[in-house]
């Protein structure tokens, strides 16, 4: 069997659809799969709308030949890959990584729904354009594979007649011991949050700098990453006068995150939606402990109070008490990582590999 990945990002890019579309890269030839990777990235400068079509031609020339096309968003590449699929009369398989047009609408056209709310209601002509434009590339596909179960409730209410599974992600067994010792660069000295993720409104990376005055002193916040709301939260950070109490490393290879994760006293995430978590599911892992929301496929990773702590997004009072309990309530939190990292084990690569090999084998013939 031979497949083209069609991935918006791809290393060095950081982001699930990278971290997915490499992990199969890497792994498929050993279940006698070969892959060829297409990354919009190569097309990203041109202006919009080309772009797109240049992408299909690219994908069009290398897809000749295969077996099918794996696509690892629902709309930049979800299109071009459904125009091909259909030319070739190959399947197209598709890895939902999120909701594409409720992102737009939350970056561009000021809507403030959350992703439930958004199945629900109806918009502006544009945004209604991306919804119908992307749940018409995704209903041309012969497999819709989602990533929690959470993300299955919500594209059953799209009501495709493209079938669905769910599959979770995974990560490989990690030893935390080989991390702690990685040189980082402007460590602080005192105890340290950590976050990580794309600078976007629905991460909420804005509230946890404004947690950070009603935090003790001891307490420093590192956020790694980039993203289009970068120069608005370092200009915040300037604002509120936190410059010795914020660090910011940039992106960062998913080596360097691990050892953060290790120096970390706790892993923060005030996020308002999460299709799966690799972030979590890797700070549960590391052995550190886990404060992030109530909200989307977190649930599934992490039961609260048990192997760690969920708040509301945006309540910075409970995250506050949680961050202190890390201090106050040593016994508490020494038995949630030790339960955060015998859960994480449950979602491992090879388990997730397997049960995709076994959905694309019966979509593939």
């Amino acid at each position: 069997m031979k497949l083209i990945l069609a991935t918006p990002l791809y290393p060095p890019d950081s982001g699930g659809p990278a971290t997915d579309a490499a992990l199969l890269a890497r792994e498929l030839p050993a279940y006698g799969i070969e892959t060829v990777v297409c990354s919009f990235g190569s097309v990203r400068h041109l202006p919009r709308g080309i772009r797109h079509l240049v992408y299909a031609s690219k994908l069009l020339k290398l897809a000749r030949g295969t077996d099918g096309i794996i696509s690892f968003d629902t709309f930049s590449v979800c299109i071009p890959a459904a125009y091909v699929a259909r030319k070739l009369r190959i399947p197209l398989i598709v890895r939902v990584p999120g909701d594409f047009a409720w992102e737009q609408a939350r970056q561009r056209f000021g809507v403030t729904d959350s992703l439930e709310e958004f199945q629900q209601k109806k918009y502006g002509a544009r945004i209604e354009r991306f919804r119908t434009l992307q749940r018409t590339a995704v209903n041309q596909a012969a497999l819709v594979v989602v990533p929690s179960d959470y993300f299955l409730h919500i594209f059953e209410e799209w009501k495709l007649t493209a079938p669905l599974k769910r599959i979770y992600l995974g990560i490989d067994p990690l030893d935390p011991e080989q991390y702690k010792h990685a040189p980082l660069q402007k460590v602080p000295q005192g105890k340290i949050l950590f976050s990580v993720g794309r600078f976007v409104p629905w991460k909420g990376f804005a509230s946890l700098i404004e947690l950070m005055p009603s935090l003790p002193k001891e307490w420093y916040l590192v956020l790694a990453g980039n993203g289009p709301q970068e120069g608005e939260l370092k200009r915040k950070v300037q604002e509120l006068a936190l410059q010795d109490r914020v660090t910011f490393t940039g992106k960062l290879l998913r080596e360097d995150v691990l050892a953060w994760l290790t120096h970390a006293d706790a892993f923060v995430l005030n996020t308002s939606f999460e299709s799966f978590s690799f972030q979590v599911l890797e700070a549960m892992a590391c052995g550190v402990p886990v404060i992030t929301t109530n909200i989307g496929s977190l649930p599934e990773l992490i039961t609260n109070g048990v192997e760690g702590v969920l708040c509301a997004p945006n309540d910075m009072k409970a995250f506050a008490a949680a961050v202190e309990s890390t201090v106050s309530e040593p016994e508490a939190w020494k038995q949630r990582t030790q339960a955060a990292q015998e859960k994480s084990q449950r979602f491992s690569t090879k388990a997730s590999l397997d049960a995709f090999v076994e959905a694309l084998r019966e979509v593939i013939t």
